[in-house]
């Protein structure tokens, strides 16, 4: 029994993370054009029409800008809170609402656990995906962490969590200050050394994988964030850290079963 996490893009233009599993397939949040999203899933040889159902984070257009496209173009299903839905206009004919920490299942074997993270003008939500008795946390959009995150994600098998920002190039760029005050801010985005310091407290020796996501195109570069972080996790992860960009899909991770063997098989084919 396995369970694959893919992220078809990552960024200010657009996000969307597939989670398969034997009975299921769901994306996380929808943020790019149906032309978009139907080119990036047929790289993995999937239809649109596939999909089981999308959870949506919040209602920022690189997160759910694209939720009612897919309800329009193939029918999915949507699954989001009440504020989320309300904000993008979502067809209730084919919206499910939940509230924080409601346990959601789908299927018969994949379960996804919304928990609330703090992020400005949004009603923000991290997922915890449970399958075969593993995790994968899939967090984005957050300028700070609470204790209650910390508890859902501490020994979490795989993590993929925003690495926004480097704080010198973020602090010396062109941006105006209020921009840059909103960015790193307590609703705003983590740096790459706030990432280093969550991920120091939820990492265990269960934690097998990370993906770095959403990098500012601007204000970080991949060299940046993965180094900052690794500072800080060395001590507790000796496991595979991964960068996850714009323009994907480029790699999957697996959890489960001979997670090892499929990853290398996947990254294989996905490069070819």
């Amino acid at each position: 029994m396995t369970m694959s996490i893919t992220h078809l893009g990552t960024g200010s233009r657009g996000n969307a993370t597939l989670l398969e599993t034997k009975g299921a397939k769901v994306l996380i949040d929808q943020g790019f054009s149906g032309a978009q999203l139907e080119k990036r899933l047929k790289r993995l040889g999937i239809a649109p029409t596939e999909i089981d159902c999308i959870f949506i984070s919040h209602h920022h257009g690189d997160h759910g800008g694209g939720a009612r496209i897919a309800q329009k173009r193939w029918g999915l299903q949507i699954l989001a809170n009440k504020r989320t839905a309300e904000e993008l206009g979502l067809d209730p004919e084919l919206t499910s609402y939940f509230d924080a920490l409601d346990l959601v299942k789908v299927g018969d074997d994949l379960a996804i656990l919304p928990v609330p993270v703090p992020h400005s003008g949004a009603d923000n939500v991290a997922f915890v995906a449970s399958h075969g008795g593993e995790r994968a946390a899939i967090i984005t959009d957050l300028g700070s962490w609470t204790d209650e995150l910390v508890t859902h994600v501490h020994g979490c098998e795989h993590i993929a969590i925003e690495a926004n920002y480097d704080y010198n190039r973020l602090m010396n760029g062109p941006y105006p200050y209020s921009l840059k005050d909103r960015i790193s801010g307590r609703g705003g985005h983590l740096s790459n050394d706030q990432t280093g310091e969550f991920l120091a407290n939820v990492c265990t020796a269960a934690t097998r994988s990370i993906s770095l996501t959403h990098l500012s195109e601007k204000n970080n570069q991949p060299h940046l964030a993965e180094s900052t972080v690794l500072y800080h996790i060395d001590e507790v992860f000796s496991g595979d850290i991964t960068i996850s960009l714009q323009d994907g899909p480029d790699y999957t991770h697996y959890i489960g079963e001979k997670s090892t063997e499929k990853h290398s098989e996947q990254s294989e084919s996905l490069e070819a």
